[in-house]
């Protein structure tokens, strides 16, 4: 098992973003009975999902995206020399993309009508075109993976959104397996 998620409080943040915080509403340390933890963060640190809310209005948000999106056979393969030569031999439905990269609309084209899943290592798989393209096509969007641990191949990725009613985005804890 690969655990291909950031670490919430040290990973990155996007421009602009809430970086995440927490404070102790009460702490065994300081005489308390049990130690509870209040959050503050955007749906959107660290690894997370983008539900269709984020850029197409009146779109699904994350608690109503298919979970099965998020579980099942998965292929990681870094595009830096091309989209076309990445996805060749893949079979799998839902793509990992390793390292950096810039997809442009028809990438994105490409992508939406073979994937139900795409992800990426950026805090941002692209421009809001981009972003459209895939939502619509109800591609899910995970963003902000660690795929350092993870060798280009084929895997089962289990990445399940937290249940966020309402929410344009979620954190996600993701493995591969």
């Amino acid at each position: 098992m690969i655990d291909i998620t950031q670490e919430l409080f040290t990973g990155r943040v996007y421009p602009g973003d809430t970086p995440p915080r927490f404070a102790r509403a009460s702490d065994m340390a300081a005489g308390d009975e049990c130690t509870v933890t209040d959050l503050t963060m955007c749906a959107h640190n660290a690894t997370h999902v983008d539900a269709p809310a984020h850029y197409i209005a009146g779109g699904k948000a994350a608690e109503e995206l298919a979970l099965s999106r998020f579980y099942g056979p998965c292929a990681v393969r870094p595009i830096a020399g091309g989209l076309v030569r990445a996805l060749a031999g893949v079979a799998a439905p839902r793509l990992l993309i390793k390292g950096d990269f810039s997809l442009s609309e028809e990438d994105a084209r490409i992508l939406a009508v073979r994937f139900v899943l795409v992800g990426c290592e950026a805090q941002s798989i692209g421009t809001a075109a981009v972003h459209r393209v895939l939502l619509r096509a109800e591609v899910a969007v995970l963003e902000g993976l660690d795929l350092t641990a993870a060798p280009e191949g084929e895997y089962t990725l289990c990445a399940f959104p937290l249940k966020l009613g309402g929410a344009d985005g979620a954190p996600v804890r993701a493995v591969l397996l």
